[in-house]
């Protein structure tokens, strides 16, 4: 690939990773040492300190690389960049601690100088990178350092692709030319083969070239490769079956054979084992946090019906499309609890609610069925709460795709992919809009969940419940 863009790109990390981070183990040493009056454990002059910082650095650096903080496909995306930024910091300051350990002497004038150069060093590093993305998008607007590329194929795969990278100053990718078809009605030009498009384009142009349509005829598909080796194009293809290749992808040897191994989540082997230990933490902490909200929502629901069931149990679906109990705190008026929409609303005399309830993503404004104390459990989520016996017990995750009834779970066709991991308490679709986006759009996110899941992307959602829940969008 003659744009070295990218290659320009990491460099600039590499080395502003090292500036940060030195900066910030200087300003820990000035903090503590100068602005400090406290005695210090011992007197380490600066050119030996930021001598030692420098040699273990490198390290730093190569742990950074190790961890994959100068892939494209964590940099170009916040959360996980940020995820790492943290995991590098914590392991780059054991070596530094270990480091010391080793060498004869003291590194450090004083404990605090570890703690200010971690916080420090973090906080370096996320306002280096965030300049350098926003110094990026700035040069991709002057068309500096633009990915031209083509797409061979006119399927759905090359609309998606179009429109994807649309925007070209977010993207630093433009797209100059399809080969295939001209059905596709863009305002891109269309050729109707490889050699057409070297002769009005030039192959010098080009710097990436997709390929989303593998012809049946193999001559012609290794035609466009050798096209792409002979002038130095980054070459990518989409598979025919891309559903297939969905989820987490392995190489690797089987009796000797190169395979390829598709497993239908990101979840699996040791995240199963980190993803539960987490599970009863971080379940047993909101457990003993939310005690008050529990005796709350007794007395409250015992005042208003005193005859009435506290708990309303549902049959609803988690991994492997195994059956569960799950407990919420009754919302509904007793009369109601138990009943279908449809069952409900014909109760209630107005069946014409269940298509407005429907259509609305399973919600409705005023919903006669829920009672006052019910409105406020649902507005602040506490009703939710008595799902967390259901984590402990391993029946769902704090994070999973929404444990849904067998009903409305078999109207969607992808829910065996869905079904590859645990239900959860909360999810990606909980926080990307709860009942402001549709049944379907609900489900594509939980299946992107499935098939992208990683420990950060936990953490992320379940801070973004918690600001959620504090913030008062709960469901209403």
């Amino acid at each position: 690939m003659r744009n070295n863009s990218g290659i320009i790109y990491r460099i600039v990390l590499v080395v502003g990773d090292f500036l940060a981070l030195t900066a910030a183990f200087a300003v820990a040493y000035i903090l503590r040492v100068k602005y400090d009056d406290r005695p210090l454990i011992e007197q380490i002059p600066v050119e030996t300190y930021l001598y030692a910082i420098l040699v273990v650095l490198p390290l730093w650096i190569l742990i950074h690389g190790a961890i994959g903080l100068y892939s494209r496909g964590v940099y170009e995306l916040r959360f996980p960049e940020l995820g790492k930024l943290i995991l590098g910091s914590i392991l780059g300051t054991l070596t530094l601690i270990g480091y010391d350990f080793v060498v004869a002497g003291e590194l450090f004038p004083a404990r605090l100088v570890v703690v200010y150069g971690f916080l420090l060093s973090l906080g370096f590093l996320i306002i280096f990178r965030t300049l350098v993305r926003i110094s990026r998008r700035i040069l991709y607007s002057f068309n500096v350092g633009i990915t031209n590329l083509v797409i061979v194929g006119s399927d759905r795969s090359t609309k998606e692709i179009i429109s994807q990278f649309g925007h070209t100053e977010k993207t630093g990718y433009r797209v100059i030319g399809v080969v295939g078809e001209n059905n596709l009605s863009v305002d891109i030009p269309t050729f109707g083969s490889i050699e057409e498009l070297s002769q009005k384009i030039g192959a010098g142009s080009i710097d990436s070239l997709i390929q989303t349509k593998l012809y049946t005829a193999d001559e012609k598909n290794s035609q466009i490769m050798a096209f792409a080796q002979q002038n130095h194009i980054e070459y990518r293809f989409i598979p025919g079956r891309s559903d297939i290749y969905a989820g987490k992808i392995e190489v690797e040897l089987f009796r000797e054979i190169p395979v390829i191994t598709v497993h239908q989540t990101a979840l699996f082997g040791w995240g199963q084992v980190v993803k539960r230990i987490s599970d009863v933490v971080f379940g047993l902490i909101l457990l003993a946090a939310t005690t008050p909200f529990i005796l709350l929502a007794v007395i409250l629901l015992k005042i208003s019906e005193p005859s009435s069931k506290i708990l309303f149990a549902q049959n609803r679906l988690t991994q492997y499309n195994q059956s569960f109990t799950a407990y919420k705190f009754r919302s509904h008026k007793t009369k109601y609890s138990g009943l279908s929409p449809e069952q409900a609303f014909k109760k209630i005399g107005r069946p014409e609610l269940v298509k407005r309830y429907r259509e609305n993503g399973d919600h409705l404004l005023n919903d006669p069925r829920i009672s006052s104390v019910g409105k406020f459990l649902r507005a602040t989520s506490i009703d939710e709460i008595p799902q967390l016996f259901n984590v402990l017990k391993g029946d769902i995750s704090l994070v999973g795709p929404r444990a849904l009834i067998p009903e409305e779970l078999d109207t969607y066709h992808q829910k065996h992919r869905i079904l590859s991991i645990k239900s959860g308490l909360t999810g990606l679709a909980q926080v990307s809009g709860r009942r402001d986006i549709s049944f379907e759009e609900r489900r594509k996110l939980d299946v992107y969940y499935v098939q992208n899941w990683s420990f950060w992307l936990d953490l992320v959602i379940l801070l973004k419940t918690l600001r959620a829940v504090i913030g008062g969008s709960g469901a209403k």
